[in-house]
């Protein structure tokens, strides 16, 4: 064989690989959950990693029907509440640049990953629920953390059986990512409430009321990251939807300042803004109303028929103070927080 027959055969081949790594499916492209295998021990990794540090692991990833790619990621602990009152932590997973080059992991390299609360049967239930929280999120506004279902085949090295249990879980977009999306940068320092982005900021605060979530604090970033795009467009972005009256989990807690009893109970936490910004968003909110519930109909496979049933009704709660006028003035206007932070009424 000729020496530049070979060389042309050798640069097919690899463009081929190249055009084939371009084609590949990017990690939230789609809303189909991806399946995962991981192996470690849950105590360990709760013992031996934090905020700065990881320990090794492998997970296998299902890149078509029967058909396992392994990937050497490091993983690591992350949150408060979860990580001290439940079974299964939320968890930071990081690859390497190298190893996730040309995968479905490029560009989301670094990832939050949340499993179930508890090991009961209907644990599953309450992380769809917050899944679907994420997507209803997508529908107010487009600042948003991307999000992918994944269903993750757990052994548990503490286990003396080491029989694997099948989890649903949610792949979290990293901070950095979604600021390069938008060619802007996460701030981490508190930022008052009444000098983000008017328009962005009610429709967020809107949202959480919607979804009956007060564990949130745009003034401390709590459950919250702010991100700046230009030089004065300051911009919340939600996450974090456990502890909310639509996904309303055994372990959900109020804060005793906040007000309420229940976490399904809702409380409008967002600043005051002129009234006008207010009925813009609310029309906006009313406009999207079928889109709203059509997501519900979209995401109702990964939880009950009961836990569909109050979503609907309990997000039909919400559009019944938008529709009134009383109610609407009542529970969002006159209820709004001062620059201080106490409340209006």
């Amino acid at each position: 064989m000729r020496i530049s027959t070979l060389f042309s055969i050798v640069f097919i081949f690899l463009g081929f690989g190249t055009a084939l790594g371009q084609e590949r499916e990017k990690l939230f492209d789609s809303n189909v959950p991806i399946s995962m295998k991981m192996s470690f021990s849950i105590k360990e990794l709760k013992a031996k990693t934090n905020d700065s540090t990881y320990m090794d692991t492998e997970i296998a990833v299902e890149s078509a029907p029967g058909s396992w790619e392994t990937y050497p990621f490091e993983v690591r602990t992350r949150g408060n509440f979860r990580l001290q009152n439940c079974f299964y932590p939320p968890m930071r997973i990081k690859l390497k640049k190298d190893d996730a080059k040309g995968t479905i992991f490029q560009g989301n390299r670094n990832l939050k990953l949340v499993l179930p609360c508890s090991k009961s049967k209907t644990a599953d239930n309450f992380l769809g629920k917050e899944y679907l929280a994420y997507q209803l999120f997508e529908q107010v506004t487009e600042y948003t953390f991307e999000t992918r279902l994944v269903k993750v085949e757990l052994t548990n090295l503490d286990d003396k059986k080491a029989e694997p249990v099948t989890l649903l879980g949610i792949l979290i977009e990293d901070d950095d990512e979604v600021a390069k999306r938008f060619k802007g940068e996460i701030v981490n320092k508190k930022i008052p409430p009444n000098i983000m982005e008017d328009y962005a900021t009610v429709r967020h605060d809107l949202f959480q009321l919607m979804i009956g979530n007060t564990d949130w604090s745009g003034l401390y970033q709590h459950n919250q990251k702010v991100m700046v795009i230009g030089e004065k467009t300051i911009i919340p972005l939600a996450y974090d939807f456990d502890m909310t009256g639509l996904v309303n989990p055994p372990y959900a807690q109020v804060n005793s300042a906040v007000g309420i009893e229940r976490v399904t109970d809702r409380m409008y936490r967002g600043f005051c803004r002129d009234k006008s910004i207010f009925e813009v968003v609310r029309a906006e909110f009313l406009e999207k109303e079928p889109a709203i519930f059509q997501t519900i109909e979209d995401t109702k496979g990964y939880f009950s028929d009961t836990d569909a049933k109050a979503a609907r009704a309990f997000v039909k709660e919400f559009y019944d103070i938008l529709k009134n006028d009383k109610l609407f003035q009542l529970k969002v206007v006159d209820s709004c927080r001062k620059l201080d932070g106490t409340y209006s009424f």
